[in-house]
């Protein structure tokens, strides 16, 4: 009376009990198990529990369900997985009840299990869209069904992960009389994450594909707006969730990583740190500053930048405490008003992941005197501290890039120029600082030569 189909690929584990079930079951007459061309003993171990095996010319699940209902010699038919064990006693009663009552031609198997995030992400809020009457089912993508073979016989089948809700969809299109039954508790296998991606694309396909194809002209403008707000709604829950496990650590360069000040140390060797003592004391514009600074520099060679910075002591331990952070998961970055030619080098040196400076501009490998400030120093409408240009602005663009909350940073700095960045840092540190601001807006003081105590902030 009943036909149960169970489509496999290297289920060797499970499928002889599976198969045991199923013929345990005194209104089953044939159990078929339609092999997907598996590399195990699958075939040779449900042959042995007494199933009828079939391989499927073609691997998929859509394939191997049709090639079943072929053949298929009773009328009503029951579809299970081949890795469950044990199955709820009462699965095949449960499920085809409704069947043998004539009181429904389809039946969707649901059971005691939170449903998945595929489900909740994308096939709920669709069919909420599309197929409104659909949108009651609780596990709208279970593979546990059952249903009439007239009714089988007439469904186009995906050969994907979307098989099942295409299934549900075109018996809910040819007016089948549906119900959804709770079978009880099933222990079942959530998908791997790498497999999310993949499966969140192929059900999507499939209720948009049967949509389009049942009547294109309805598919509305503000139905493709909708759409576009479920993934807008989708990108942004998951940024939210997954920015939670990044953490970051933020180091300034001057004075901090370094035992001095660059531009100050090439002031010194170059010959012009009165005019640059001047600079300082005249101009309170940060960008107009950095710009007259830069002039200052005209005609020196990377050779001569490089070697000044070479020429700067490094804190004894920062290589060691950089690489301690990494191994705690955190992502290293340098964020200086110096230029990105001396950054990088640091960078390189301490093992970091990034730097955000501004940039010198070179001609035949000497300074022309212009300097180029990056986007990332300047403010926007969604800056955090209001400020036009400000190293939080480059805080903010590295947390967006590299999806980290402010609240998962730690920021460490020595100057007044350090003072918002860490203010809005999760874990803000002044080091070494002369600076008594910066000392009451930082939450950690470190006052010797050593980046030691940061691991303490990174537990």
């Amino acid at each position: 009376m009943l036909t149960v189909i169970i489509p496999v690929l290297n289920e060797e584990n499970t499928i002889e009990n599976v198969v045991r079930f199923c013929l345990s079951h005194p209104l089953v007459s044939e159990v078929i198990v339609v092999d997907d061309k598996s590399e195990d003993k699958t075939p040779q171990i449900a042959a042995a529990a007494g199933a009828k095996v079939i391989t499927s010319q073609v691997r998929g699940k859509g394939i191997s369900m049709k090639d079943g209902i072929e053949q298929a010699t009773q009328d009503l038919i029951v579809f299970l997985d081949g890795d469950i064990d044990p199955y709820p006693e009462e699965t095949i009663t449960h499920l085809t009840e409704p069947l043998v009552l004539n009181e429904a031609d389809f039946v969707k198997g649901s059971f005691a299990r939170n449903a998945g995030r595929v489900t909740e992400l994308v096939a709920k809020p669709l069919l909420n869209i599309f197929y409104p009457g659909l949108s009651h089912f609780s596990q709208p993508l279970s593979g546990m069904i059952a249903g009439k073979k007239s009714f089988f016989s007439k469904i186009d089948f995906f050969n994907d992960y979307g098989v099942d809700i295409g299934i549900l969809i075109d018996m809910y299109l040819m007016k089948a009389r549906i119900r959804e039954i709770n079978i009880g508790y099933i222990e079942n296998k959530s998908k791997p994450w790498q497999a999310l991606g993949k499966m969140s694309k192929e059900v999507s396909r499939a209720i948009i594909t049967k949509a389009q194809r049942q009547h294109p002209e309805e598919i509305s403008e503000e139905d493709i707006h909708s759409l576009e707000a479920i993934n807008s709604e989708m990108n942004k829950t998951l940024k939210e969730k997954l920015c939670g496990f990044h953490k970051m650590a933020i180091f300034d360069m001057d004075d901090t990583i370094l035992k001095g000040r660059t531009i100050d140390e090439c002031a010194r060797q170059f010959g012009f740190t009165a005019k640059l003592e001047d600079l300082r004391a005249q101009e309170r514009d940060p960008i107009i500053l950095t710009k007259r600074i830069g002039l200052l520099l005209k005609g020196r060679t990377i050779d001569d930048l490089l070697n000044v910075a070479a020429g700067i002591e490094m804190i004894s331990d920062i290589k060691e405490v950089i690489a301690e952070l990494k191994a705690r998961g955190y992502i290293i970055g340098i964020i200086s008003n110096s230029y990105t030619l001396i950054t990088n080098y640091v960078k390189q040196q301490i093992g970091a992941d990034f730097t955000y400076a501004n940039q010198l501009e070179f001609f035949d490998g000497k300074v022309t005197g212009e300097v180029n400030l990056p986007s990332y120093f300047f403010g926007s409408p969604e800056s955090p501290c209001g400020h036009a240009y400000c190293k939080t602005n480059a805080l903010q663009h590295a947390c967006d890039k590299y999806n980290v909350q402010l609240k998962n940073c730690i920021v460490v700095g020595d100057s007044r120029d350090d003072r918002c960045m860490i203010g809005h840092g999760g874990k803000g540190v002044s080091f070494r600082t002369k600076d008594e601001l910066l000392k009451t807006i930082a939450g950690t003081n470190i006052m010797e030569e050593s980046f030691q105590s940061l691991l303490e902030l990174a537990d």
